[in-house]
């Protein structure tokens, strides 16, 4: 089962993914948005074993993937 992280938790992972990873968050969605249509923990593994992304920031990159398409659907 997948660790839930409280939103300030996810929001400091966002905050250091441009300083551990060299890439800014947007170029992460973007990623993903042009990457396998998958589940949730698939796209968070997709992302840890393609982009040697750690565990955490590959979570919080694919919640706030999530969170984003869900706000756009809401417009």
């Amino acid at each position: 089962m997948s660790q839930v992280f409280s939103e300030e938790t996810h929001r400091n992972l966002l905050a250091r993914i441009p300083h551990c990873t060299g890439r800014e968050v947007s170029d992460w969605l973007r990623t993903v948005d042009e990457g396998p249509a998958l589940c949730f923990e698939e796209k968070v593994s997709w992302l840890r074993h393609e982009h040697n992304l750690a565990y955490g920031h590959a979570k919080a990159i694919i919640h706030e993937y999530d969170l984003r398409r869900a706000a756009r659907k809401l417009l």
